[in-house]
């Protein structure tokens, strides 16, 4: 999963209302015309998420406290955060469809780009599948069920109305996703040793230097199953990221943030 948080974005924590479970997922299209220049500039795609968020936070009728949607997926195959988690969305069209079902919008429209990539089928498989693991049931519907409108467009819709598959044919990520101990995780991180060669005291410091390297944060020879200064630093880089500063980033995960590491790259974590 290539998933861009809202730090990433620049925006702040999500006012929108807090909900922890739904029935499912509503996949949604943008319903007015996106260039097809999408498809060659991922920065684009970042630049009209953000934009949908401006015209939300400006729409007076609608008097939106966020964008609309919980996720959002791009032609690249990415996860872009909006509402994300614990957050019921604005985008099914009243507050009893809202409550019922989480909302994610590929980045396609209703002239230009109208066909979405397998990667961002991809990406909204991912969205789906994240959700669920965060309360969502398994339901998968399109806006236009329960409301009358177009979205989310001919091609999407098909697609949901074959139950969402991932481009190849599977619904769901083969293989277990592995958990990670969030407590051995810290004690690696305040007691293990810097030099290489020493027992490693907790497997799975592996799984997060591995995501730090995938970020770009930590060298691919520090990734050795040592939670050392170089992890510690490249975790720091990490929270800062994330959003946080100061005391709140000094190396040593947290639950969020180690949450959020494991929500791009694979892995859960437990407590």
């Amino acid at each position: 999963m290539k998933l861009v948080t809202r730090a990433q974005l620049g925006w702040p924590e999500s006012a929108a209302p807090p909900q922890t479970s739904a029935k499912g997922v509503k996949v949604h299209y943008e319903g007015v015309p996106v260039s097809v220049e999408l498809l060659d500039d991922h920065d684009l795609c970042i630049a009209k998420w953000k934009a949908i968020r401006k015209a939300h936070l400006a729409d007076p009728k609608e008097n939106y406290s966020d964008i609309a949607y919980n996720y959002g997926a791009c032609p690249h195959g990415h996860l872009l955060e909006g509402r994300g988690l614990g957050k019921r969305t604005g985008a099914n069209g009243n507050q009893e469809l809202n409550r019922a079902h989480y909302a994610i919008c590929g980045l396609v429209g209703s002239s230009g780009l109208t066909r979405p990539t397998d990667a961002m089928l991809g990406a909204i498989r991912d969205g789906i599948e994240l959700l669920r693991r965060h309360g969502a049931g398994e339901e998968i519907k399109g806006h236009r069920d329960g409301l009358a409108t177009a979205c989310p467009g001919e091609h999407l819709y098909a697609w949901v109305q074959k139950g969402a598959p991932r481009p190849g044919g599977s619904t769901t990520v083969p293989g277990p996703r592995p958990v990670i101990d969030l407590s051995e995780v810290i004690a690696a991180a305040l007691h293990d040793p810097a030099e290489a060669g020493t027992p490693v005291s907790y497997a799975g410091v592996r799984a997060v230097e591995k995501a730090l390297v995938a970020e770009g944060l930590l060298d691919a020879g520090h990734a050795d199953g040592h939670f050392g200064g170089a992890t510690v630093t490249a975790y720091a880089a990490w929270q800062h990221r994330c959003g946080y500063t100061g005391a709140d980033a000094n190396g040593i995960p947290g639950q969020v943030s180690l949450d959020r590491l494991g929500e791009a790259h694979g892995f859960d974590v437990r407590p």
